[in-house]
C-alpha cells in the first residue's frame, strides 16, 4: 500500500508540472494585454527551471508522457514569435534535453533541431550534441527511419559549423543506415546522400554541396522565417528555386558555377517522411 501511495503521489507531482509548463503560454492567450518583456523573461526562468526538474526527475516509467508533454510546450514557446521577438530562443535546447533524454526515439521532435537551436538559438553545437546522443540510442532497423538524424547532423555540420568532413562521414552513414531501413522512402535517401559525401570530398567548400544541403533545409522548414532565411541562403549562393511541371521544388544556377556540378536535389528529398 505504501508502495501505491508513493506511486500515486509520484504521477501527481509529475503530472502538476507538466501542466505548469502550459501556463506562461495559457496566460498570453487569455490576458488581452501584451506583456512586457521583463514579463516574458520572468515567465521563462521558470520554464528553464521546470525544464530542469524534468531531466533528472523520477517518473516512474513515464517518460514517454513526459517527452510529449515538454514537446507541445516547446512547440507553444517556439510559435510565440512575438515573445521571441521581444527576448529570445535560447531556451529552445532545455526543451531538446528533456526530450531527448526521456525518449530518445520520439522522432519528430529532431525535425525542430535545426531550426530552432541552430538558426535561431545560434548553437549548432547543441544540436549536434543532441542528434549524437539520440543516436546513442538507435540502429540502422530502429526507429525505421533513424537514418535522418544523420541527414540532420550533416546539415548542421556543413551549414553551421563549417566542418565539411564530417559532414562527409554523416552524409556516409545516412546512406549506410538509409540502406538498411525498412522504412518505404528509405532508398530516396541513399543515392543522394552518397553523391552528396562524394561531392564534398572533391571540394569540401563547395557552393554547390550547400545548396543542396539548403534545400532540405527548406524542405523541413517548421515555419516561414526558417523557410524564408534558408531561401536567402540558396539565392546568395547563386541559386533560384523552381517548381517543376510535377508540382516538386528544385533549384536553377543563376550565376556562374565555381565547382563541379551538384548532385540531383529537390526539395521532396529533404522532407521528413510521416511518422504516421
Amino acid at each position: 500500500m505504501g508502495n501505491l501511495i508513493g506511486t500515486c503521489v509520484a504521477i501527481a507531482v509529475c503530472v502538476s508540472g507538466l501542466a505548469s509548463l502550459q501556463v506562461p503560454r495559457l496566460r498570453t492567450q487569455t490576458e488581452p494585454e501584451t506583456l512586457s518583456p521583463e514579463r516574458i523573461r520572468t515567465e521563462e526562468q521558470l520554464q528553464a527551471a521546470q525544464l530542469k526538474v524534468f531531466e533528472t526527475l523520477p517518473v516512474l516509467g513515464f517518460d514517454n508522457m513526459v517527452a510529449n508533454w515538454v514537446f507541445l510546450s516547446f512547440l507553444q514557446y517556439f510559435g510565440n514569435e512575438e515573445a521571441r521577438l521581444a527576448t529570445d530562443y535560447d531556451l529552445s535546447p532545455s526543451f531538446f534535453e528533456v526530450i531527448v533524454r526521456r525518449d530518445p526515439y520520439f522522432m519528430q521532435p529532431y525535425l525542430y533541431l535545426s531550426a530552432s537551436v541552430s538558426l535561431f538559438a545560434a548553437q549548432p553545437e547543441r544540436t549536434v550534441a543532441l542528434l549524437e546522443r539520440g543516436l546513442e540510442h538507435m540502429t540502422p532497423t530502429f526507429p525505421p527511419n533513424s537514418f535522418l538524424l544523420w541527414r540532420y547532423k550533416s546539415l548542421d555540420e556543413l551549414l553551421f559549423l563549417g566542418d565539411a568532413q564530417a559532414a562527409r562521414r554523416s552524409l556516409e552513414k545516412t546512406a549506410e543506415w538509409a540502406e538498411q531501413s525498412p522504412w518505404p522512402d528509405a532508398a530516396n535517401f541513399v543515392d543522394s546522400s552518397r553523391k552528396t559525401a562524394a561531392f564534398l570530398a572533391q571540394d569540401p567548400d563547395s557552393r554547390q554541396a550547400q545548396v543542396s544541403s539548403w534545400l532540405v533545409v527548406w524542405g523541413n522548414a517548421v515555419n516561414d522565417n526558417a523557410r524564408a532565411i534558408a531561401q536567402e541562403r540558396i539565392e546568395s549562393l547563386g541559386f533560384t528555386l523552381v517548381e517543376t511541371p510535377e508540382g516538386s521544388i528544385t533549384v536553377v544556377e543563376t550565376a556562374p558555377p565555381t565547382g563541379p556540378s551538384a548532385p540531383d536535389a529537390d526539395a521532396s528529398e529533404g522532407a521528413e517522411p510521416s511518422d504516421s
